[in-house]
Parts: structure tokens; C-alpha cells; sequence
């Protein structure tokens, strides 16, 4: 639009119903736009912020009491992925019926699956499984 007085350029943004935001102050003759604040505040926002999320989320593994070897090779890629970007990975063991009478067994083959993800990435875990209705879960993290 070119260079406006004060008075025009808020006459005009009064006439099209929208706010006239400065963009920079830097420069001799302070640059502005017409536009919604905002919009303009949540763009802002958003910039800084930086868009795409590169982590610190908890992503969760959830294992069955019949899972086999290779599926658990599987799901250890994918958890290393997760790790590798920055998340923390709560590994789920499920139970259900008869199941939750063994236990034993349950927490050996999670300590198979963090053994097979150690091999592929270095990690450490949050304290000790934590007892749920329906089996437990153990929090991991990259080391």
C-alpha cells in the first residue's frame, strides 16, 4: 500500500474491520499491516515455538503375554525410534484372566523385550514396574 500517515492507515484498517499490527520498529519509518492480532499472536506463538514437536512426549509399547520373539524384535525397533527422537516409552504388559495368575512369566519376557532394546539403543529405567489392574508398566528412558 506504500507509505501512510498514522491517521490513513488506521482509517483504513477501521474501514475493513481489521487491526493495524506493527511488524517492525526497527526501520525509520515503522512498518505495519492490516490483519487480525490474533491470529498474529498465535503466528508469533507458533514461530517460536518452533512447529513440528521434537519430543518429550511419553509414547507407549504394549506387549501381550503371547508375544513372540520377533514381534518383540519389532516392537523394539519401534520403541528405539521413539527414544531416538527424544520420548520416554512406557512399556505396557496387558493381563487378562489366568493370565494375571503368571506374573512371573509375564515380567520375564518384559525383561526379554528391555534386554532386546538395550542391545539396540542404551537405556535406563524409571523405578520399578508399577502394579496396574490389567498387568503393569515400566517407564524407560534413553541413557
Amino acid at each position: 500500500m506504500g507509505v501512510l500517515s498514522l491517521n490513513e492507515a488506521l482509517l483504513l484498517a477501521e474501514q475493513k474491520k481489521l487491526d493495524l499490527i506493527q511488524v517492525t520498529e526497527k526501520l525509520e519509518t515503522p512498518v505495519c499491516k492490516l490483519g487480525d492480532h490474533g491470529k498474529y499472536l498465535y503466528w508469533l506463538a507458533k514461530k517460536q515455538k518452533g512447529g513440528k514437536n521434537q519430543g518429550g512426549e511419553t509414547k507407549g509399547v504394549r506387549l501381550s503375554f503371547g508375544i513372540s520373539l520377533h514381534d518383540m524384535e519389532t516392537k523394539a525397533k519401534q520403541a528405539e525410534k521413539f527414544l531416538k527422537q527424544g520420548n520416554k516409552i512406557a512399556v505396557e504388559m496387558v493381563l487378562h484372566g489366568r493370565e494375571k495368575a503368571l506374573s512371573k512369566i509375564a515380567r520375564e519376557k518384559t525383561n526379554q523385550f528391555l534386554e532386546i532394546l538395550d542391545k539396540l539403543i542404551p537405556i535406563k529405567a524409571e523405578g520399578n514396574a508399577q502394579k496396574r489392574p490389567k498387568g503393569f508398566t515400566i517407564i524407560i528412558t534413553k541413557s
